[in-house]
């Protein structure tokens, strides 16, 4: 009997399995299906629309006609500055938070306020942007005072994926540095970060996905002046900002529907280019 009640527990448990198994591949299936409806219905639209004077031709007309040369510089500025700023800080702050804070209150808080941080709404960035570095310190609109929002916007994540990353590092690789003589500093730069570097890159391709992306905290402290900006102290207008007005304000339907198709191809360069690095590193400590 007892026998019998196991065997009809077994089945019980692998029929449940196998269900949970039919709607996850359900949903996964059916979001891939929206997502490229989606990417389809851009592309169809917008790609008719894109040529070589379009790429290179600036802005005119508030962008009714002419190209987004401009509008992609700005973009590669701004990305660009808020990697820098935030890539070292953010993985200082996980190494920190992973290999030399001891469990405490306090680290629980901070731990806390980081997922916190990581879930405010980018309009809220924005606003802290616009009266921080735009009016208290006097930044005014431009690329840096836009980088420095984003960068902040952006931390969070990179925090949490670099530390899950480094705390994913086997413990025995940190004893036996440290028993071949090593010391912490020498474990964690030549062994730990080594190791945790795929982990830590797919937080900054996530952090660099949510630069190009955004709209309104770059409205508020990039600004949305067309033009190449000739310094980081000017106002800049990015891809996605571009967008919003083209859309939001009804200038031209085809060079919204094209410049969309650029901000998904770029999106898309990136993230290729970052897995095609992370899969190499992962290649080369095999061997």
């Amino acid at each position: 009997m007892r026998k019998l009640n196991d065997i009809k527990i077994i089945t019980s448990s692998r029929i449940k399995e196998r269900v949970a198994f039919f709607l996850l591949w359900i949903f996964s299936i059916f979001t891939a299906i929206i997502l490229v409806l989606i990417v389809s219905d851009i592309i169809i639209k917008g790609a008719p629309h894109i040529s070589l004077d379009f790429l290179l031709e600036e802005p005119r007309k508030m962008g009714k006609e002419g190209g987004v040369f401009s509008v992609i510089v700005s973009t590669i500025y701004i990305v660009v500055l808020s990697i820098i700023f935030a890539a070292p800080i953010g993985v200082a702050a996980s190494v920190y938070l992973a290999e030399y804070a001891k469990e405490s209150t306090m680290l629980n808080i901070i731990r806390f306020g980081t997922e916190a941080l990581a879930g405010i709404p980018s309009i809220i960035y924005g606003l802290f942007g616009y009266s921080f570095f735009v009016f208290f310190l006097d930044l005014k609109y431009s690329i840096l005072s836009g980088a420095l929002t984003l960068t902040l916007m952006i931390l969070p994540t990179i925090i949490k994926t670099s530390e899950e990353a480094i705390k994913a590092v086997p413990k025995s690789y940190r004893e036996g540095s440290l028993a071949l003589g090593a010391t912490k500093l020498q474990t964690i730069r030549k062994i730990i970060i080594p190791d945790a570097i795929p982990g830590i890159l797919t937080g900054l391709i996530l952090g660099i996905g949510r630069v190009v992306g955004e709209s309104a905290a770059v409205l508020y402290t990039a600004g949305s002046s067309l033009g190449i900006p000739d310094s980081i102290f000017r106002p800049g207008r990015t891809l996605s900002v571009h967008l919003y007005t083209l859309a939001s304000e009804g200038i031209s339907i085809e060079n919204t529907y094209a410049t969309a198709v650029i901000l998904i191809a770029l999106v898309f360069i990136i993230n290729f280019s970052a897995n095609t690095l992370i899969n190499r590193i992962f290649i080369a400590r095999r061997r």
